[in-house]
């Protein structure tokens, strides 16, 4: 009224000036209030965050649990439920619920900046609906939560065109340090509108990831069934109800996606559902009793694939950028990347009974630089799967261009977009985070799709072992997703058949723009030298038996696990793991091995020396050389050379004792080396030396006791003469005293009686003794030729 009475022209008097002055203060109270809620300076801010307790639009913490429907349309009623918590110092008075629609986010960055802020800014959170559509407190003490729902008409949110919207909720009310109605807390998520059909969808294409870290072992317990021993039971939380990989497998039946397994779960899970065994803490492995789990995984499994289309990874997800930087230098990775290859279809058609497809490679992440290219397509596949934040686009599209990218040499790049794949990261385990990845999914997916009216395929790639509630959320979103207005589902295989745009990037950047981050979590090289040592150990152990598969599949298996992606971020187990591979081979492989054996004495000029092979495996062992060789032939000859070599092929849980001929030339002592050989030369085991001493008898010895033998039959021939010429005089005497005619002869005879027997002692004096001596011999200082003991009162003769 003050101002309606000015005059233009004329000085407005004391009286009036008061009047306007006051009215301006008033006025502008309001305004004060306002700005006071505004966000400080960042130093004034940086001082608030560090101050104790919560104050201005920061005084409550508002958590949105749930919002229904997620894509509402025309006719719906909006519900927005969750809690409020005080975590000030004062209570809060006067307090409501009230939702705010702020403005039409029209870009995919205004999303991710809506998301990212904090705090009450007036204008951008939109004014408050009010009016019933509040839930409303008397009083919130400080850190108790209470629990909120509001039910709005869609129409009444007063949305404009097609778009994404944020959706505010706050809550408002006063302390008693500030008596006056403000916002003490907000959360914002986002409202996608899409009421009618849109012109153009987008071909959305989602990957639905069934992976696990490693579990298998390559040890079997000793027998014909090959009992296989789990690192520990793990495997059976994840497949139990309520377990990630369950979760996944009930939630993924009812989407339409593409699956993308890893062979080594279902041959993990399959060997479960007979007899296995768990390693665990003890040194024993235990019997595994998780049978009826592993079976009903698989049979839910099974059906929830039916129809639909399987990605078939390599065995045991190989780390393709490991491999790729630090394994192609190591002879046989990129052989062993081939055989996972090989193997991944027969082992997913024989488990699941569905035929897969194996021609896309998946780097972790999706982070590509051109020899992860390079190694992904050297086992076949000619897709691989990266992602728009590594395969950037630089040529300036104002949209998101389709995911096939031709990268040259019949290779597709199929680029799936960062910010869907990543929407799901993080814990999710709260409904309030859950709830806000849904929309924000939501939202990012209706944004793409309005920025043009080209038809475009888009991949999402999440994670590839998701939490439970992350699977959850995934759930949520594409059966939202899926049951919208903007969208429509399609496999994998045709986004990469899909035209690609022409104007979109397709140039692989280069080494050095690989994350450091992924780059820290690699394998190292020597993780791979290791590999193909234990591959190296495999080849020279399988060449000797007489049933290879009964190593070359759990072991064939187990390397490909040792180059695992799920090992990222555990170098420790890792080793371990491999460590215990190899060391399970050579416990194996040592099963065949020489006896030890101790020093030999040789007696003579020749004689033969036996080496025994031992075999403990269950199966035979053939194509064994085993060889003998002499470190001194010019002493000790083998077969009359340096060395000798028989074959060896001994069954399983026996031994084999292999007899070699050997000649001594000169005395002494010699060392020989027993060593066994593949059929191919290459060295199997450990050798074993032992020294031969070598006494042989020398050739003027020889002389010496030939010419007694010699001296021996001469005397016992003579002997004989002379006893037979005896005989024959004693018989001629006896003739002539018997005709007693002769008185001269017999008084002879008479005169004599004694003559014969003296003659005959004479003679007797004269003949060698019955050992071959003579009287004038010395007394011999040899021990007679039989040294057998004799018996009690038993004459022995010399």
């Amino acid at each position: 009224m003050a101002e309606a009475a000015d005059i233009q022209g004329t000085s407005p008097s004391p009286a009036r000036r008061w009047l306007r002055r006051t009215a301006a203060l008033l006025m502008g109270a309001p305004l004060l209030a306002g700005l006071m809620q505004v966000p400080a300076a960042p130093h004034a801010q940086a001082a608030a965050d560090a101050a104790p307790a919560a104050s201005g639009s920061r005084t409550v913490s508002v958590a949105v649990d749930s919002l229904t429907p997620s894509v509402p349309s025309d006719g719906d009623t909006l519900t927005v439920s969750g809690t409020v918590t005080n975590n000030g110092r004062q209570a809060v008075t006067d307090a409501h619920v009230g939702l705010r629609v702020g403005p039409e986010l029209s870009t995919r960055s205004e999303i991710e900046a809506a998301a990212e802020r904090t705090g009450y800014t007036p204008g951008a959170d939109g004014s408050e609906i009010g009016g019933s559509y509040v839930a409303k407190f008397a009083k919130l003490t400080p850190g108790v939560a209470e629990h909120f729902s509001i039910s709005v008409p869609v129409d009444k949110l007063d949305l404009g065109g097609d778009g994404v919207y944020q959706l505010g909720v706050s809550l408002s009310g006063q302390t008693s340090a500030q008596q006056w109605e403000q916002v003490l807390g907000i959360q914002r998520t986002f409202l996608p509108w899409q009421p009618d059909e849109a012109d153009t969808k987008t071909k959305t294409t989602v990957l639905w990831p069934l992976m696990s870290p490693v579990r298998m072992t390559a040890e079997t317990s000793p027998g014909e069934q090959q009992t296989p021993v789990f690192l520990d039971d793990d495997l059976a939380k994840e497949i139990a109800p309520g377990g990630r990989l369950e979760q996944m497998v009930a939630l993924g039946k009812n989407l339409d996606v593409t699956w993308v397994i890893d062979p080594d779960l279902l041959a993990s899970v399959d060997a479960m559902t007979g007899s296995y065994k768990v390693r665990g803490n003890g040194d024993t492995p235990t019997t595994g009793r998780n049978q009826a789990l592993a079976k009903q995984w698989l049979a839910e499994l099974q059906q929830a694939v039916a129809g639909k289309e399987v990605v078939a990874l390599p065995f045991g997800d190989p780390d393709l950028a490991s491999l790729a930087h630090n394994g192609t230098s190591v002879t046989g990775s990129l052989s062993q990347l081939k055989e996972a290859t090989d193997v991944a279809a027969l082992t997913v058609e024989t488990v699941l009974h569905v035929t897969p497809t194996t021609d896309f490679a998946w780097p972790v992440a999706g982070a590509v630089d051109p020899s992860i290219m390079k190694v992904a397509t050297s086992a076949g596949a000619d897709k691989v799967i990266a992602r728009s934040d590594s395969l950037r686009e630089t040529s300036g599209l104002p949209y998101t261009p389709s995911a096939a990218r031709p990268v040259g040499g019949g290779t597709t790049a199929v680029v799936a977009d960062a910010r869907l794949s990543t929407g799901f990261q993080g814990d999710l385990t709260s409904a309030s985070a859950s709830s806000l990845a849904v929309q924000q999914f939501l939202a990012q997916s209706l944004a793409l799709n309005q920025q043009s009216d080209k038809e475009r395929s888009i991949v999402v790639a999440p994670q590839r072992m998701p939490t439970a509630s992350q699977a959850q959320a995934m759930a949520e979103a594409v059966t939202a997703l899926q049951g919208g207005t903007w969208s429509q589902a399609q496999q994998l295989s045709a986004a990469a058949k899909a035209k690609p745009d022409p104007d979109a990037t397709t140039s692989i950047p280069s080494g050095s723009a690989y994350p450091s981050s992924l780059r820290r979590q690699e394998l190292p090289r020597s993780a791979f030298e290791q590999i193909a040592t234990t591959q190296d150990k495999l080849d020279n152990f399988q060449v000797i038996l007489t049933d290879t598969s009964r190593v070359a599949t759990p072991f064939g298996r187990a390397m490909n696990r040792e180059m695992a992606t799920s090992w990222r971020g555990r170098a420790g187990e890792a080793r371990t793991f491999r460590r215990g591979v190899e060391d399970y081979l050579d416990a194996l492989a040592h099963q065949v091995k020489l006896i030890d054996k101790s020093d030999t004495k040789l007696s003579g000029r020749s004689a033969t020396i036996p080496v025994t092979v031992q075999n403990n495996l269950l199966q035979g062992a053939d194509h064994l050389v085993l060889r003998l060789t002499s470190t001194n032939p010019t002493r000790l000859k083998i077969n009359g050379g340096a060395f000798d070599e028989k074959p060896i092929a001994v069954s399983g849980g026996h031994s084999q004792t292999v007899k070699f001929t050997t000649s001594a030339n000169v005395n002494g002592q010699t060392t020989v080396i027993a060593q066994l050989f593949t059929e191919d030369g290459r060295k199997y085991g450990a050798p074993v030396s032992f020294d031969v001493k070598v006494t042989e008898v020398t050739a003027t010895v020889m002389l010496v006791i030939g010419g007694g033998v010699l001296l021996l039959v001469l005397a016992g021939f003579r002997m004989y003469t002379q006893r037979k010429r005896a005989a024959a005089r004693t018989a001629e005497d006896a003739g002539n005293g018997g005709a007693g005619d002769e008185p001269g002869e017999t008084g002879a005879a008479e005169a004599n009686p004694e003559g014969p027997r003296d003659r005959l002692m004479e003679e007797s004096a004269t003949r060698p003794g019955a050992d071959g001596t003579q009287p004038s011999d010395p007394t011999p200082d040899t021990a007679a030729e039989n040294t057998d003991p004799s018996g009690t009162g038993e004459r022995v003769d010399r």
